[in-house]
């Protein structure tokens, strides 16, 4: 019979917002692979992520194992592509070894998650094996609860960018319509702040990090000062909204 890989999404920090069928999914599975940040020799750090913070509220430690990844690596391909290779030999042996191994990703495996890269590499290395998943609450879905930010309403877009990519690209979105959410920007937080400015949609902006953490903030996009924020933050900059309740639809 072929083993299950299952991608359980298990929110932006928070326990209270790991769903039921993932709570569930943890429970079920033989082994829960938390992914861990490698430190500069390639080596487990020892700091212990949000997604092993979030499934220890579920799961006994002896049930989970952790896998470094190269979370934090972009100038070295060959040294991330190493560690990534690496990480899916250890994760393909526990699937050699049990029939169910889950996967714990903070926010939605499907959404920016490193269990995207996992399922492909393990897929080559186990063949048949079954990757499933289970849907997470997002960080741009926590931060909208939180700061009372409307997503979207009607017929407007939604926009989500990773400011990795570049600043370019958030200018671009700002300048269209509809809400536009920004992932991991904290090491460009003055660049996101002046095109906010730019774009004339400051004032509606929200950012928050560490969301439902003790170190939790949420504040105002016109606070933001320039100084580099937590990596994690997520902002939210609301549609314009003219026309009263239901002017979108």
């Amino acid at each position: 019979m072929s083993s299950r890989l299952i991608g359980v999404g298990v929110g932006p920090g928070d326990p209270e917002l790991v769903t039921v069928k993932g709570v569930n999914a943890l429970w079920e599975a033989d082994v829960v692979v938390v992914p861990v940040m490698a430190a500069p020799d390639g080596t487990d750090g020892g700091e212990r992520g949000r997604a092993e913070a979030t499934v220890l509220h579920y799961v006994g430690a002896e049930n989970v194992v952790r896998v470094v990844f190269a979370l934090n690596e972009r100038a070295d391909r060959a040294r991330r592509e190493a560690a990534w290779d690496a990480a899916g030999e250890r994760v393909a042996g526990l699937l050699r070894e049990h029939a169910a191994v889950a996967f714990a990703t903070i926010g939605d495996p499907n959404v920016y998650s490193t269990f995207t890269y996992l399922a492909q590499t393990v897929g080559a290395l186990v063949p048949g094996t079954v990757v499933e998943t289970v849907p997470g609450i997002t960080a741009m879905q926590d931060l909208a609860a939180r700061s009372g930010a409307v997503l979207t309403e009607g017929t407007e877009p939604l926009t989500l960018v990773p400011v990795t990519a570049g600043s370019s690209v958030l200018k671009e979105a700002l300048h269209g319509p509809g809400t536009v959410v920004a992932y991991k920007f904290g090491r460009q937080a003055a660049e996101v702040a002046e095109a906010l400015r730019e774009s004339g949609r400051l004032d509606d902006a929200v950012w928050g990090s560490a969301l439902g953490l003790p170190e939790e903030s949420v504040r105002p996009a016109g606070e933001l000062d320039g100084a580099p924020l937590p990596y994690l933050s997520t902002l939210i900059a609301p549609a314009r909204r003219e026309g009263g309740r239901g002017g979108k639809l």
